[in-house]
């Protein structure tokens, strides 16, 4: 699949607006997580572990399994995603 294929079926799979919600909040604490395991490990693993849970209210509220359990790169293209819609928000808030 190409990105721009990906990024559709992800845009289909994130429809519901509770779970572009919950998506706007537990994609960044994930994504934080990350590399603040380094410093702060229990934060961390708060903030993993509550993103996690928020994806998963969210798709119970899509109806739909999330997208990485069809392939794996959708957990890259989950804050990528997330990331242009802030961007053609900014973008339009500018106008």
């Amino acid at each position: 699949m190409r990105l721009s294929e990906l990024l559709e079926k992800y845009k289909q799979d994130h429809q519901h607006p509770i779970n572009q919600l919950t998506h706007a909040f537990g994609i960044p604490m994930i994504v934080i997580s990350i590399p603040l395991v380094l410093f702060q490990w229990k934060t961390a693993l708060i903030l993993f572990v509550a993103g996690w849970i928020l994806q998963f209210v969210g798709h119970a509220f899509e109806g739909k399994k999330p997208s990485f359990f069809s392939n794996p790169r959708f957990l890259l293209i989950g804050p990528y995603w997330l990331a242009r819609k802030w961007a053609q928000w900014w973008k339009k808030s500018d106008s």
